[in-house]
């Protein structure tokens, strides 16, 4: 475990703190929930399940003691509503908002619901959180920010034009931020993920990510399709990197590292066709079947960047960011979860 890292998680255990993750019934959000439990930190959650589970909470539920479950709180409540925010904020130490509509695809489609939760319910965390005084308020950016930047790897002082509602809204709430912290001293911190994958992530729906997808395909003998030539490359991030970078973001102590935007990422340029056969041969060898699968090729997908690569130095040197685990290492542990 990268030094900073275990630092921090010794700090915490030794010295339990409340924190607030909305989200929580999500992906990252239950992920997060899970390795605060664990650290015997105090947690309200806050979710409306319009894209979380209650079984990722039944699943964290059953992978921490009874006690750290006892220090867990659920909140039923939406972002769009200010109340519910900041009903949840109160007495709360640090932040942790994920709460959102993700997708491209779904933004093109209803932009109006996009914005209400991206826009107007990040606003209303905000101000919840402003007015709660919380520590440190950090949040879910993301890597659409940077739009149609040819530039590669990203940095985070440079961005092109939005390619979509979706990304639109997430460049929105990097202004927010800077104007809260320059207005109200606002302490926030923006982590821009770069395609993030593993455990409890959904592989349901229309708008699933493609990792947990492809998996699902290929374990029940399902169609598996690529958009485009399947060259498009992007930077994957295994979950317990992202969850390694909330916690150094919520407890950086240096007040250079306070009010900054983040790529969250592994550094690492992986294409789909890549990627398909990295995936592939990990189903194999449960399912030998799965060896004469082909993947379908079909039109690129609107919106969408060609490629993708994060340098990640700036998280490096404030936070003390290492990413633990690559592709390959994220993909094992991934697989354990999607076979089972």
């Amino acid at each position: 475990m990268p030094e900073k890292y275990q630092e921090v998680q010794t700090q915490l255990k030794a010295s339990p703190r409340t924190w607030l993750i909305t989200g929580v019934a999500g992906f990252i959000g239950s992920n997060l929930l899970e390795t605060l439990l664990k650290l015997d930190q105090k947690v309200i959650g806050l979710d409306n399940f319009s894209t979380g589970f209650q079984h990722n909470l039944d699943e964290v539920q059953s992978l921490v003691s009874p006690a750290q479950w006892q220090q867990f709180s659920f909140a039923k409540g939406d972002i769009r509503n200010l109340e519910d925010c900041a009903r949840a904020c109160a007495g709360v130490d640090y932040v942790l908002h994920e709460a959102a509509l993700g997708s491209v695809p779904r933004s093109i489609a209803d932009p109006i619901t996009t914005n209400e939760n991206n826009v107007s319910g990040f606003l209303n965390m905000l101000v919840a959180a402003r007015d709660a005084k919380v520590t440190r308020f950090v949040y879910a950016a993301s890597s659409s920010t940077y739009g149609d930047l040819p530039d590669l790897p990203k940095v985070e002082d440079k961005i092109g034009r939005p390619l979509s509602p979706y990304a639109v809204t997430k460049v929105v709430t990097e202004l927010y931020m800077d104007v809260f912290a320059r207005t109200y001293n606002f302490k926030a911190i923006g982590l821009r993920y770069f395609n993030i994958f593993g455990q409890r992530q959904d592989p349901n729906g229309a708008y699933a990510a493609v990792i947990p997808k492809w998996f699902a395909g290929l374990i029940n003998d399902e169609p598996v399709f690529i958009n485009g030539d399947g060259e498009t490359s992007r930077d994957f991030c295994f979950i317990e990197n992202c969850v390694q970078a909330n916690l150094l973001a919520a407890t950086a102590e240096d007040e250079a590292a306070a009010n900054q935007i983040y790529n969250v990422a592994f550094g690492e340029r992986t294409t789909l066709n890549e990627l398909y056969q990295l995936i592939k041969q990990r189903v194999v060898a449960v399912k030998p079947a799965a060896r004469d699968a082909q993947p379908q090729y079909r039109d690129f997908r609107a919106g969408d960047v060609r490629h993708s690569l994060a340098d990640i130095a700036k998280a490096k040197e404030l936070l003390g960011y290492q990413p633990q685990f690559s592709v390959k290492n994220g993909l094992d542990r991934a697989a354990e979860w999607y076979l089972r």
